[in-house]
């Protein structure tokens, strides 16, 4: 018996393309710094558990924590002020970094006022456009 080895060579010219990732996230911050480091959301998760345990913190069961990943990265709800901590912790970032602080209560009142104003703009084009209707038809 005998075997053929062959040499295959391959040459690259230019930078060499990175490899497709296949993590995906929620484009708020705390989705795009798990991906940042290649980790999945298990593996948040389970750092997670572990890094609650050293500390000798209680926290939600690994079922539970696998919801409460998705549903922070994707904005549904905000993590409370112990898995802010740990999430902070465990990618050495800041709450500002994660997203987790509140926008200015002064920013919220000047982006509500003119939101406000804008939606008062639209109900004056409206009515100025249904009086004119309303004139035509009488």
């Amino acid at each position: 018996m005998s075997a053929v080895v062959s040499e295959l060579r391959v040459r690259v010219e230019g930078a060499v393309p990175r490899q497709p990732s296949d993590l995906h996230s929620a484009d708020t911050p705390l989705g795009r710094a798990r991906v940042a480091r290649g980790w999945s959301q298990d593996k948040v998760v389970r750092a997670l558990m572990l890094l609650a345990d050293n500390w000798g913190w209680q926290i939600a069961a690994e079922q539970s924590l696998r919801v409460y990943m998705s549903d922070w990265e994707r904005g549904v709800r905000r993590p409370n002020e112990t898995y802010r901590v740990l999430l902070s912790t465990l990618y050495r970032a800041t709450p500002d970094d994660l997203g987790f602080t509140a926008p200015r209560r002064e920013t919220a009142m000047d982006d509500l006022s003119a939101r406000v104003n804008e939606l008062a703009a639209v109900v004056e084009r409206l009515t100025v456009a249904l009086g004119g209707v309303q004139g035509a038809s009488a």
